[in-house]
This record gives C-alpha cells, sequence and structure tokens, in this order.
C-alpha cells in the first residue's frame, strides 16, 4: 500500500465515511437549490442597490421577453434581431460586472517611482491605484493619438477612443456613483446600448451606403460599438479574449507590413470599425446570429428545468441509480454534472456549482483532492460533447456547415463519442474506488428509484420532446421555443392535480411550482447564464470577421497542410520500400494535420471560453481537415456535410477539453478551489479521467463509423461496440486495478490493447482482443489461485514462497 500512498489518486485518510455523515451530505445535496451563475473567473456585483437591482432585473427579463415574443412571431432581420440582443447584452454586462482590480505596486512599478521623484511624489499623494490610473490614461491616450494618427484614423474615431479609456479608468478609480453604481458604468452601459439600437434604427439604410461610405454617426456609433464589446469581452469572459481580438485589429491594420503568409492587403481604421460593427461579417456575424435565436433560447429552457425541479430530480435520479455501488461519490458526480454541463455549457461554472456539493462528498467518502476535482472537472467538461444540448458553440457548429444541415444529425454524431467519454470514466472511477475500498452510501439515506420515478419521472418529457422535435428536422429554435411550452404547460397541469387532489393547501406545499413570478425570474436567470456568451460571441465575431477578411484562415489551413506533406514525405523517403508500400502516407498527412489543430485549440483554450475557441478554429483550423477528409472518404458515399461534421467535430473537443488540460485548466482550478488540491495535479487526474476524449477525436475521423455514417451498418455496430470494450479497457489500464493491483506492464498492455479495440482495423482489433484476455487471465489467477494452479500459473505470494523454498535449498 505505500506504493499506492504516492499516486495522488490515493486517498489521504483511512477510508472511513461516517454513516450519519454520508445521510447528511446526501440530504443536502439531493436538497440543493441549483446555481444559475455561469460567470466563471469574473466579478459580479453582489450588492446592488434596489433600484438598481429592480432596473437590472426588468433589462433582463424584458431581454427573455423580447426572444419568446420573436422565436412565437419570428425573428426579425439580421441586424435588428442582433441589435437588441447586443443592446440589451452590453447594457447589462456593465451594469451588473465589475471590472478587474490592479494588482498593487510591483517591484518594477516601485523602482520607476523611486528613479522619478514627481511620479514618486505624485503616488504618495493620491495613493496607487488612482495615480496609476492617471498614468495608464496618459499613456493610452497618447498611444491612441500617436498610432492612430499615423495610421490615418479621423478625430470621429480617436476622440470616443479617448473618451471610452478615461471612463474605463474612473470606473476603477474615482468613486463618483448614481445611488450605488458607478456613474462611469452607467455611461459605458448607455453607450453601449445608444450603439447597437444605432444598427438597429438605421439597418434599412445600410445598402444606400455603397463601399462604406457610412455618416459620422454610423463611424461614431461603430467605433463606441466596437470598444464597448471588446471592453464587455474583458469583464464578462476574460482578457485573453479581448487581447486576441486586438491583435486582429492590428494585424489588419498593418497588414502590408506582415511577413509570409501572414501578409494582407491592409485597411484603414474606419474601413475596420464600420466593418466590425456596421455589417454581418463581423460582430453581427455568424456567432451573435447564433446567440440572439437558438442559445438565448436554450438558455430560457435550462432555466425553466432548473426552477421546475429537473435539477434536483437528476440528482436524485444519480443518487437512486449509482448511490449503492462501488465509488457512489464519483459516479454521482459524473452523471448530475454531465447533465448539468449539458443544459448550462459552462464547465468552469458547472464545476463551482456542482462541485461545491459533490466534492465534499468524494472527500468524505475517501478520495484525494485532486482525484476528487479530476473528476468533477472532466465530468463538467464533458457535458459540453453530450446531447440532446450540449455546448453553444454546437449551434454555431450548425450555422458555420451549413448546406441543409439540421441540428439532429450534429446529436447524432456526437452520441456514441459521448457515451465513450463516460463510459471511461465510470470505468476508471470504479476501478479506482475498488483499488482503495470506497464503497457505496448508505442504502436508508438515498432515495428509492421507482418511486422517484412514479413521482418526478414527468420532467423527463420536456427532455424527450425536444428529441423528438429535433429527430423530425426542426430547427433547433423551433424545439427550444416548444420546450419551454412544454415545460410551462406540464407545470401547470401538475399543479391543477394538486389543486384537484391536496386542495389550496397542498397547492402551496407543492415543490417547484411555476408561478408568475417563478417564470420572470427564470427568464432573468436565463439572462444572467446568457450575457458570458453574448460577450464572447460578439468578440469572437470581431475575430472571424478577420481571419476571414484577411484570407488568414485559408493560408494557416494551407500552411497546415503543406507542414503535414513536408513530414510524410519525411517519412516515406526514410522508410524501406518493404515497409512504406504499406503505409498510406495520406493517412500520416491527416494524421500531422490533426496533431497541429490539436496543439492549436489546446492553446487557444489557454484564455478563451469554449464557444469563443470553437469560433476562431472553425475558421483556421477545420478547412484544413475538410479536404483530406474529403480525399481519404471519396469512395465512402458519405455526404459534403457529414465530411464537414468530422472537422468540426475534431475542432470542437478538443476546444472543450482545453478546460482540463494543464498548465491552464480553468475547470480543474475551480475545481481545486473547492478541494483544496493542487491544482495543476488536478488537471492531470481530470485528463486521466477523460482520457477518452483526448484519443477518440482521432479514432472518429479516421472511423466515421463512431459517428454513426456510413451505410454497411452492420460494420457501424461492430465498431460502435469494439470502441465500448476499447475504452473499457483503457479506463482499466488507467486506474491501474482489476482484480488486483496491474503491474506497470500490465497496464502498458491493456492501454495498447484499448488503443488496438479503437482503430476499427478487424486484424488490429483481434490483437488488442488477445492481449486483453492474456493480461486479464492474469488477473483471474490472482484472484481465483485454483484457476492459476490448474493452468500453471502462480501468483505474486506462490512465486515470493517458491523463491523462497529454493533459496533456502
Amino acid at each position: 500500500m505505500s506504493e499506492d500512498r504516492k499516486d495522488v489518486a490515493a486517498p489521504e485518510q483511512d477510508v472511513a465515511y461516517d454513516k450519519q455523515q454520508a445521510a447528511a451530505d446526501v440530504k443536502e445535496f439531493a436538497d440543493a437549490s441549483p446555481t444559475t451563475d455561469v460567470a466563471g473567473p469574473v466579478r459580479k456585483r453582489e450588492d446592488l442597490h434596489p433600484a438598481w437591482h429592480w432596473i437590472t432585473w426588468s433589462f433582463a427579463v424584458s431581454m427573455g421577453l423580447f426572444h419568446l415574443w420573436t422565436a412565437y412571431s419570428g425573428t426579425l432581420p439580421t441586424l435588428r434581431q442582433g441589435g437588441i440582443h447586443l443592446a440589451f447584452g452590453l447594457g447589462l454586462v456593465f451594469l451588473m460586472y465589475l471590472p478587474r482590480r490592479r494588482k498593487e505596486a510591483g517591484r518594477l512599478n516601485l523602482k520607476m517611482r523611486g528613479a522619478i521623484p514627481p511620479l514618486d511624489s505624485l503616488y504618495n499623494k493620491l495613493g496607487y491605484q488612482r495615480a496609476n490610473g492617471i498614468f495608464v490614461t496618459a499613456i493610452g491616450m497618447g498611444v491612441i493619438a500617436y498610432l492612430g494618427s499615423a495610421a490615418g484614423a479621423s478625430t470621429i474615431i480617436l476622440v470616443p477612443s479617448i473618451v471610452v479609456l478615461i471612463l474605463l479608468q474612473i470606473t476603477r478609480f474615482v468613486n463618483v456613483s448614481l445611488g450605488g453604481m458607478p456613474l462611469a458604468d452607467v455611461l459605458l452601459a448607455a453607450g453601449g446600448v445608444w450603439a447597437a439600437m444605432w444598427v438597429v434604427n438605421n439597418a434599412s439604410d445600410f445598402n444606400r451606403y455603397v463601399g462604406g461610405n457610412f455618416p459620422v454617426e454610423g463611424v461614431l456609433a461603430a467605433t463606441i460599438g466596437t470598444i464597448l464589446v471588446l471592453v464587455a469581452a474583458q469583464r464578462a469572459v476574460g482578457t485573453a479574449l479581448t487581447v486576441i481580438a486586438l491583435s486582429m485589429f492590428c494585424f489588419m491594420l498593418y497588414g502590408r507590413e506582415m511577413p509570409g503568409f501572414l501578409q494582407n492587403a491592409g485597411f484603414g481604421p474606419e474601413t475596420i470599425v464600420t466593418g466590425s460593427f456596421l455589417s454581418t461579417s463581423g460582430i453581427f456575424g455568424t456567432p451573435i446570429q447564433v446567440s440572439s435565436t437558438f442559445i438565448f433560447l436554450f438558455m430560457i429552457f435550462a432555466a425553466l428545468l432548473q426552477r421546475t425541479g429537473m435539477e434536483r430530480f437528476f440528482t436524485n435520479l444519480a443518487l437512486g441509480l449509482a448511490g449503492r455501488q462501488i465509488g457512489a461519490t464519483g459516479k454521482v458526480s459524473i452523471i448530475t454534472s454531465a447533465f448539468s454541463g449539458t443544459i448550462t455549457g459552462s464547465s468552469v461554472a458547472n464545476t463551482v456549482s456542482n462541485g461545491a456539493f459533490t466534492i465534499p462528498m468524494m472527500r468524505r467518502s475517501g478520495y484525494s483532492r485532486e482525484f476528487a476535482g479530476g473528476v468533477e472537472a472532466a465530468s463538467s467538461t464533458g457535458g459540453q460533447i453530450a446531447p440532446p444540448v450540449m455546448g453553444a458553440a454546437a449551434f454555431i457548429m450548425l450555422e458555420i456547415i451549413g448546406g441543409g444541415i439540421v441540428y439532429f444529425d450534429i446529436l447524432k454524431a456526437a452520441l456514441i463519442p459521448a457515451i465513450l467519454f463516460f463510459t471511461a470514466q465510470f470505468i476508471i472511477v470504479h476501478f479506482q474506488s475498488k483499488r482503495f475500498g470506497i464503497m457505496g452510501l448508505p442504502a436508508d439515506a438515498l432515495p428509492r428509484l421507482w418511486p422517484l420515478l412514479v413521482r418526478r419521472g414527468y420532467l423527463l418529457i420536456p427532455l424527450i420532446a425536444i428529441i423528438l422535435i429535433l429527430s423530425s428536422g426542426r430547427t433547433p429554435m423551433f424545439a427550444a421555443f416548444w420546450a419551454i411550452i412544454v415545460t410551462i404547460g406540464l407545470n401547470l397541469l401538475v399543479q391543477a392535480m394538486y389543486l384537484a387532489f391536496k386542495g389550496i393547501q397542498g397547492w402551496k406545499e407543492m415543490p417547484d411550482k411555476l408561478t408568475p413570478m417563478a417564470f420572470l425570474n427564470a427568464l432573468y436567470d436565463a439572462t444572467k447564464m446568457a450575457l458570458p456568451i453574448v460577450a464572447a460571441c460578439a468578440a469572437a465575431g470581431i475575430i472571424s470577421g478577420a481571419i476571414n477578411v484577411t484570407a488568414l484562415g485559408l493560408n494557416i489551413g494551407r500552411e497546415f497542410i503543406g507542414l503535414g506533406e513536408t513530414i510524410s514525405s519525411g517519412f516515406e523517403s526514410a522508410m524501406p520500400g518493404f515497409l512504406a508500400q504499406h503505409i498510406d502516407f495520406n493517412s500520416v498527412t491527416l494524421l500531422t494535420v490533426m496533431i497541429f489543430t490539436m496543439v492549436a485549440c489546446l492553446i487557444m483554450g489557454i484564455g478563451l471560453p469554449t464557444t469563443a475557441n470553437y469560433v476562431v478554429m472553425a475558421v483556421v483550423a477545420a478547412p484544413a481537415i475538410v479536404p483530406l477528409v474529403t480525399l481519404r472518404y471519396d469512395d465512402m458515399g458519405l455526404e459534403v456535410f457529414q465530411l464537414a461534421i468530422i472537422a468540426h467535430l475534431f475542432v470542437y473537443y478538443f476546444g472543450v477539453m482545453a478546460d482540463i488540460t494543464p498548465p491552464v485548466c480553468l475547470a480543474a482550478y475551480a475545481a481545486a478551489g473547492i478541494s483544496g488540491g493542487n491544482p495543476i495535479m488536478t488537471g492531470v487526474q481530470a485528463v486521466r479521467v477523460a482520457i477518452s476524449a483526448f484519443l477518440v477525436p482521432f479514432i472518429f475521423v479516421f472511423a466515421p463509423e463512431l459517428l454513426l455514417m456510413g451505410d454497411d451498418w452492420v460494420r457501424v455496430g461492430v465498431v460502435v461496440i469494439t470502441a465500448i470494450i476499447g475504452v473499457t479497457i483503457l479506463g482499466i489500464a488507467m486506474a491501474g486495478w482489476y482484480y488486483a493491483k496491474l503491474s506497470a506492464v500490465q497496464r502498458v498492455l491493456l492501454f495498447i490493447a484499448g488503443m488496438f479495440l479503437l482503430t476499427a482495423n478487424y486484424l488490429i482489433t483481434l490483437i488488442g482482443i488477445g492481449l486483453t484476455i492474456a493480461v486479464l487471465f492474469r488477473q483471474a489467477c490472482v484472484r481465483y489461485p485454483s484457476i492459476g494452479r490448474l493452468v500453471g500459473v502462480k501468483n505474486s505470494q506462490e512465486s515470493s514462497e517458491s523463491a523462497k523454498e529454493s533459496a533456502g535449498a
């Protein structure tokens, strides 16, 4: 056991979960109210003055009502629908999210102050924060004026930029408020609303402005709106997205000076801001169009499910299904986090909200800090790849691919990979728990499964409805709207039954009633969930628009393919002829491009949320994979949109997995904050638990049968079954336990066997099966010595005794 104790997944104390404590944990978890705070690592205003709380609540509810109205009566033209959506979003972000605070003076800052006595005196007199604000404002004004003038920016662009910069510094360091709300934030919110509404009011006239010759008022709105989108993204999402968007502005501005394939025609400041804000190829591009239609309705659906008790039902369902099993707390965490993750679409927020209950339960049942955090982070992240809802990026994928695709095609393709992901997680948790003796929860503390299904099973009807509607080929917007109607109608029907059978008093005691106020609060919750997505989609539109207009995506795609072909040619020339003739070097090129894409997705995921990461990589990396996949499956009869789904799902998977991949693994950091573990090691454990998610995308590119594609359904069935067995074997290898502890050699052999079973090649699969049988039979001989003696295989204890006898002789 001493060797096991060195494992960060090993328990840090003797495994003894007090029965009374377990019962208390189960009750607290089962009765917990869901949270809709999905802000992640940003700062929200928690102590709003009642007047401002009412104002923000009213705006948020109005935003929800607007989207319900357009879903029912028909969406407005693109710029008007997106403009109203963005006006609500910008106004609420500045009123509900706090600006980032600067850190206290660093060593370099102190040295600069010491070297310049007047500067030091200013800092001492005004204090660090205010003096630093003045210092930053002065430098920023100089940089804007100098670079802007050099690039040919007009006063109509320079002046608003400087004014916004001053307001941003004022809101950080000067305490001037309007009823408790910083006046500068009120002005920023008003500016964002005005800029977006200018687009709404003038969208019908845009065709008159040939060549982009917008009036002064339009350029002013574009400048203010573009800058405030970047600031809103920084507040609601994080600094990295804003930095990347700003770098794309510089890329367009100085395109002529760029080296090599990065060189482009270059654009003037006015062209950049008007193209970004006054067209459908920038901020009002595909991401915000999807956010203003599909995504927001699914946020309302998610909020209504939470208000009507669906999340609590799934928690109790998970406890009823897995509560008695080995490693119960880990398995319950996987089930509940997977469900919450697919509804909210935010791995970090789901880790925080669900992990607040599941991680302490796992810790008390015996899991280590890092393993408990890793399981929660991995399962919360995996929710974004699990049908039927998946994350916001999946809806954007639908629009980017286009070509007659329906959302059900994406859900169908994502089904088997999601099953493989959670199967591997279950297996790892199961055998890890067996290894360390972590058993189930007390049976008398758990909800009874069948009574639960009889009493609350009706809550599954909205999910069934949305799956049936999507499978009929309807749009996600249609499906979400009618799922909302079904959810409301179902709750009203149950309320009527309570009144009929239990009277007024029974109705008053009914849990999760959807009263008019509860419905309006659900709209408020939905808006809070949507704000980071609105900000991310708007900023991502800037990035994708810049990539498209400069042809950067095509150029990077060509570079990826060129590098892949070079590496493939190098392998071909280095190999002996008899070996080279048996290798498909087009597949080597494809594999190389996929590795480059994976690395790029994981690097972009360091600072970008999944939605923005996918949008960027969909226009940069996916186009490099599509032609190679088309070449490989030219004779398989796949549709064009199916080939595109293969490439885009690959990009999407690694965009999602960036949240748990060290060194910057946001979901793992959030889990470590709850468990008290090491964040990097928590990320390592999350990757270990989610190992299949890093392997399966490579497999489904080479075997699209895993995406339920192809006409040979017998082969599809064989590939799917062997893949499930393969991830099960991989899970056993990662856990290091079957009947007994696996040796290092056995773990390596099982890992290889699992990989072989995933290849969809019959011969290699048979070799994998043979390796699996050999290792597991050896384990059976350890568990059942009589079998070992029958076939002449000794277990470790018998071997050591024989060695002692030989030494004594």
